[in-house]
């Protein structure tokens, strides 16, 4: 399906998506859900995702997994890979833990499959994104090339914190993120004073339901639109509320096309 606003068809991407194997998909949802005591009424199936984003005309999705358990890394990015070979419209983000012990092969793992980034959630593995231990990985993720997806500032914890990818920035100014949530989830004022960095670029997903449309507004020009992805957190939310919430803010024509497609494509040299 296809979108016209403003007499013209959108294109559009969707760069924060979250999608898990047939067996365990159900209870990872409903994990999730519990996590953000937000009820959650899809499952995260790829299928489901292409179902969902088909309604609104997605050509592209990024797609990931987090990673809870060390031992779990291969067989999620073993995951992911195989969905992207099903999947043209996925580009798929490898799995990383910060215990695990392997991290320097499983980021090579990575780019010899084809994957295009590397996910990290701070609050669901219980690291400090600044953590010193932590610089050796993003170093070497950034020598390959690859932007890594942070999930970032839930104010029930300080792991996410925007001020600690701040830190990072500091240390590392070259290495490329997207910080989840417009840089902090329910931290956004922190967001805004920290995360002014060349390369931190943001997601619109799981933000537009709580901010209201002035708040999303003044972030986006706070930042530019040349640094926002259209993001829905799927399953969290489904892609027709998502694209309303946006499409209410009423930006240009120019900011929603950055902000829907373009900075997706130029981030990730994909055409859409």
């Amino acid at each position: 399906m296809q979108i016209i606003h403003n007499g013209r068809i959108l294109k559009i991407t969707d760069a924060h998506t979250h999608i898990y194997p047939g067996k365990i998909a159900e209870k990872a949802t409903a994990s999730v859900g519990q996590f953000y005591g937000i009820g959650i009424e899809r499952i995260g199936f790829p299928h489901a995702l292409v179902q969902s984003g088909g309604k609104i005309g997605v050509a592209k999705y990024l797609v990931c997994s987090v990673a809870t358990k060390p031992e779990q890394v291969r067989s999620i990015n073993d995951f992911i890979f195989e969905k992207c070979q099903k999947y043209p419209q996925f580009l798929g983000f490898g799995a990383l833990h910060p215990q695990q012990t392997d991290w320097e092969q499983e980021i090579e793992r990575v780019c010899q499959m084809g994957l295009r980034g590397a996910k990290l959630h701070p609050d669901f593995q219980k690291f400090n994104i600044d953590d010193p231990r932590m610089i050796p990985v993003y170093r070497k993720i950034r020598d390959a090339g690859l932007p890594i997806l942070f999930h970032m500032g839930d104010d029930r914890y300080d792991f996410s914190a925007p001020q600690r990818l701040c830190n990072v920035m500091q240390q590392l100014p070259d290495l490329v993120c997207i910080a989840a949530h417009f840089g902090g989830y329910q931290r956004w004022s922190d967001a805004a004073k920290y995360l002014l960095c060349d390369n931190v670029y943001f997601d619109t997903s799981s933000s537009l339901w709580k901010l209201t449309p002035d708040e999303a507004v003044g972030l986006i020009h706070h930042f530019g639109a040349a640094k926002l992805l259209f993001g829905t957190d799927f399953p969290m939310w489904d892609h027709a509320t998502e694209l309303d919430r946006f499409l209410k803010l009423n930006l240009t024509d120019k900011e929603n096309d950055q902000i829907l497609y373009q900075n997706f494509e130029r981030l990730f040299q994909v055409t859409v």
